[in-house]
């Protein structure tokens, strides 16, 4: 088959099982190891026989095992960064990319390129940590996480990538007990317990990752309990949350952290999905 007749195909395929007719167009272009120009180029082309049986195999997996893009690839792009992904850890989302965007424009308003101290709760893959300490070498950056095994991954990221990220495990802010940070970060579980997920994710993604309690809330307000206890004086708590919680998560500072100054922003969809609390203003 040509790299035409192939794609159709597989779009036909994806189309059944009513996933992302998109993931059709990267993963051949990951099998064959061709840029976009590259393959529209090579459009009617006959595809190697060794390459379209890795892409067909790769195909079944994805629509009748539903194994996510990511995982048959062995990466994520983040920030321009290719992180390794796999069951262990959340697959990162570009709105996780606007967070840490928007972590370096609030360092640049409110640190203004002074040394500052980062935590990033519930790393995972460790893309926020990494990207930061990547991103910025004025940040000390350290992440913590729950799961051995999410660690694993973020630590084969951070070697991989090249990153100067200190790992700790444990429960949220405990590992760092005695320590406090200029700048706290966290993209925690916020999907309420009850709320339906797909299938693609509800099947090769954690659990432990995806799921914030009845509310969705309960790792916020966790955090926000005792973030005075491990941030500066004039420090600067970052969250990504779910696009329905704006409300929520702003009554949660002003109940914990009385006079902060709370900043909220929308992703590039348009959705509340960010919130900053600048303490000490």
């Amino acid at each position: 088959m040509t790299y035409k007749t192939l794609l159709r195909h597989a779009e036909k395929e994806i189309e059944k099982s009513g996933l992302e007719l998109e993931v059709a167009k990267f993963l051949l272009m990951h099998f064959s190891n061709k840029t976009a120009a590259q393959f529209y180029l090579d459009f009617e082309s006959e595809v190697d026989s060794k390459i379209e049986a890795s892409f067909l195999k790769a195909l079944e997996d994805y629509t009748k095992r539903f194994v996510p893009m990511q995982h048959i690839m062995g990466y994520q792009t983040f920030y321009g960064y290719d992180f390794i992904v796999n069951n262990d850890v959340l697959i990162p989302r570009r709105e996780t990319e606007e967070l840490v965007e928007n972590v370096l424009y609030f360092y640049d308003d409110y640190f203004k390129g002074q040394q500052v101290d980062v935590v990033d709760i519930g790393t995972g893959s460790g893309c926020i940590a990494v990207t930061l300490s990547k991103e910025e070498d004025k940040m000390t950056v350290y992440a913590s996480d729950i799961s051995d095994k999410a660690l694993e991954v973020a630590k084969k990221n951070n070697e991989k990538l090249g990153g100067n990220v200190s790992f700790r495990q444990g429960d949220l802010l405990k590992p760092f007990q005695g320590m406090k940070f200029d700048i706290i970060v966290s993209n925690p579980p916020y999907i309420p317990s009850s709320e339906d997920v797909e299938k693609i994710v509800l099947l090769h993604e954690p659990n432990i990752a995806l799921f914030g309690g009845d509310t969705g809330l309960i790792f916020y307000e966790r955090i926000l309990k005792d973030a005075l206890n491990y941030l500066k004086p004039n420090g600067l708590i970052a969250f990504e949350h779910a696009y329905d919680k704006n409300e929520e998560i702003k009554a949660l500072v002003n109940h914990y952290i009385s006079g902060a100054k709370i900043t909220q922003i929308k992703d590039l969809s348009g959705k509340d999905r960010m919130t900053f609390i600048k303490v000490g203003e």
